[in-house]
């Protein structure tokens, strides 16, 4: 039986998935993610002149157990550098990313077909000198000249590749077009036949996953996947598929089935776009209105109807911000409850200066001790420490906050939630605080449960600040 490999583009994919460049701290926890669902191949994205693009990827390299797979752009030219990122990896590879249709060679290359194999031979030589692994990946293959893209993928194994992937970008092929073209590949270029062939296929019709199937049955080795929906097949739709086809195929997966839609939800909520991040709270009980449910056909009027009956008042730009925030989450999902509104309105309404900043906390809680908080705030340049004693640490933290700003304000609700897994998980709070007659809420996300409930009470008690100023 042939095992399927599914080569995971998530953190290659980051930026694009997350509407914004990913952390440090979430490529690790992504990193560490992937490799617990042991995908046969983890690809990073190119990397840029900056320091930190190498030290994440060191980080992760030293890390994981799965083959680590670095980008190199063709036109950026460091692959001594991207080499130098990821050499510590136990099974370190590089993929050369190469635009191989005649608009992308000019435009991205700034060469014409036979200039452009000679780009190639170079540049792959480049990378086997540090490698003994190689892939070359065609971009843009189904847009290309059918001899042109024989000559380089020809090229490529000539000069030490050995592993193609070949890539519809636009998606614009049907199942039996691709199966088709992958055939024509393996014709015409029979170096294949001792090479690992992969596909990487854009879902702009959502036929990625009846793509990539046809190419498995002409004979491709691998697939690129995504752990979350950005374009690409999943790791979920590429499973479910192989399980479902495996035994008529003679294929299986390495892939842990049995844990990949629990990791898989844990990355979604590291991973959703910024402007969703008020779905964080999706699975915490809410204090329920009426069981109601809303969805993206209601108007702005029944919405922010639904909003004063949680507590709040909002401006009619906090309104407006809202609505749009509800109506992006409502086009994903089936309904949006009061849970996810509550938490939009964290998220989206009253984003204000900083009135607040964290300096530092110091906790100290037993079962034989008082919980105790001291915190060190800053405010318009001045430095201002509370010490709180409570009933557990987070109430003696904010008992802490509450002696620093001389004012108590009501806490309306508090919810508390892991984003993912291990004894470094990052957790998520949310804070709603009352005063003068309205609700503001906060959230805040840290690897100590503790701290996130800090920042999600400074987040609110900005936002008090604000409106009182």
């Amino acid at each position: 039986m042939k095992t399927m490999k599914l080569i995971d583009m998530t953190l290659r994919e980051g930026f694009a998935i997350r509407g914004r460049e990913l952390t440090f701290k979430e490529k690790l926890e992504i990193a560490r993610s992937l490799d617990r669902l042991k995908a046969d191949t983890i690809e990073l994205a190119p990397i840029s002149g900056s320091k930190a693009d190498q030290l994440a990827n060191r980080t992760i390299a030293s890390m994981v157990a799965t083959r680590i797979s670095a980008a190199v752009d063709i036109s950026a030219g460091n692959i001594e550098e991207t080499w130098e990122s990821v050499k510590t990896a136990r099974k370190p590879k590089l993929n050369l990313l190469v635009p191989v249709s005649t608009v992308q060679m000019e435009y991205i290359c700034h060469k014409k077909a036979p200039a452009m194999l000679d780009l190639i031979r170079e540049q792959v030589k480049a990378c086997r000198f540090f490698s003994e692994n190689v892939e070359f990946t065609a971009i843009d293959a189904t847009r290309a000249e059918s001899a042109f893209l024989y000559d380089a993928i020809h090229a490529a194994i000539e000069s030490g590749a050995n592993k193609i992937t070949l890539c519809d970008t636009a998606g614009i092929m049907m199942p039996d077009e691709f199966g088709a073209f992958v055939a024509a590949v393996r014709k015409n270029v029979p170096a294949l036949e001792e090479i690992e062939l992969y596909v990487q296929i854009s879902d702009e019709m959502h036929m990625s996953v009846a793509c990539s199937a046809a190419a498995i049955v002409q004979g491709a080795t691998g697939v690129k996947c995504t752990a979350v929906r950005s374009g690409y097949p999943t790791l979920e739709e590429m499973a479910h598929f192989i399980q479902i086809k495996g035994a008529d195929l003679d294929l299986n997966t390495q892939v842990r089935v049995t844990e990949l839609h629990r990791t898989v939800s844990q990355l979604e909520k590291i991973l959703m776009p910024a402007e969703e991040q008020e779905s964080r709270f999706a699975n915490i009980a809410l204090g329920d209105i009426s069981n109601v449910c809303l969805d993206r056909n209601d108007s702005i009027g029944e919405v922010i109807n639904v909003v004063r009956q949680l507590g709040y008042d909002l401006s009619d730009e906090d309104n407006s911000k809202v609505y749009e925030a509800f109506r992006r989450v409502a086009a994903k999902k089936h309904f949006v409850g009061t849970k996810e509104l509550d938490a939009i309105v964290a998220s989206a309404a009253m984003q204000v200066p900083q009135a607040y900043r964290i300096q530092n906390y110091v906790i100290n809680s037993g079962n034989v001790i008082t919980a105790t908080a001291n915190i060190l705030l800053e405010r318009e340049g001045e430095t201002k420490r509370g010490v709180g004693i409570g009933d557990g640490p987070i109430d003696a933290a904010f008992q802490a906050i509450e002696q620093i700003v001389g004012h108590h304000y009501e806490l309306d609700d508090f919810q508390i939630q892991t984003v993912t897994e291990g004894r470094d998980a990052m957790g998520s709070a949310l804070v709603k605080l009352r005063a003068n007659g309205r609700v503001y809420s906060g959230n805040g996300i840290s690897t100590d449960i503790i701290g996130a409930s800090i920042r999600a009470y400074i987040s609110a008690l900005n936002k008090i600040i604000y409106e009182e100023s």
